[in-house]
């Protein structure tokens, strides 16, 4: 009962902050908004912020499990970083691309400790593409190195395109950011695959936005 409260305060917090967004937002539309008392929804969490911030580490704990999906599977280690790359980005910016509010006006607001949550938050992520980096290494696909470092730099270098880290005119129609991603997820891939083995422009034949079909 107390998981399916909580699921339901923070459905509640994401429906109002998509449409209100996170300042005019109180705990008081959240109660109604969920159907539950204010004092319900201080016996789970301390504060607004809380809540907000838990909506985001929900999001990250729903992304890390796509991401442990496409590392599971049998596709070559490089078609799998590339899928989990651009799945890091557009699972994001599908998760708020129904927000009318500006999307930094949380980031704003929460930005001192929502900074040390994004550090873990990336860290986690890095370490899932770690294990695939390593993979490839094993196999000869990628070139030796530190593949927790190289995941970390590719977190860095595609979170860049993260919906927090654009504004509402950058964010764009969704078919331009997936294929800034993926331009940008090439590039990532061809300064590790081995000499032997063709480049990433050329993996992926006419510039498709191949998918690997994840079990049901």
């Amino acid at each position: 009962m107390a998981v399916d409260t909580r699921n339901r305060i923070l459905d509640a917090a994401e429906r109002l902050i998509a449409r209100l967004g996170y300042r005019k937002t109180t705990v008081g539309d959240i109660a109604a908004e969920a159907g539950i008392s204010k004092r319900t929804i201080y016996l789970c969490f301390p504060n607004k912020e809380e809540i907000a911030l838990t909506t985001i580490d929900r999001i990250v704990e729903r992304l890390k499990e796509r991401l442990w999906a496409i590392a599971r599977t049998e596709e070559p280690p490089a078609a799998r970083l590339r899928e989990m790359l651009r799945e890091r980005v557009m699972f994001r910016f599908d998760s708020v691309r129904d927000y009318r509010w500006e999307i930094d006006e949380s980031v704003r607001s929460l930005r001192p400790v929502l900074l040390a949550r994004r550090a873990r938050h990336f860290a986690e992520e890095a370490k899932i593409l770690g294990e695939v980096l390593a993979e490839g290494q094993a196999a000869g696909e990628f070139l030796d190195g530190d593949e927790l470092a190289t995941a970390h730099a590719m977190i860095l270098a595609t979170n860049a395109l993260l919906p927090a880290n654009l504004s509402s005119r950058e964010l764009g129609e969704r078919t331009e950011i997936e294929a800034q991603t993926l331009r940008v997820v090439d590039l990532l891939l061809n300064g590790i695959l081995t000499k032997d083995r063709p480049r990433a422009a050329h993996c992926y034949a006419r510039g498709e936005q191949r998918r690997i079909a994840l079990p049901s």
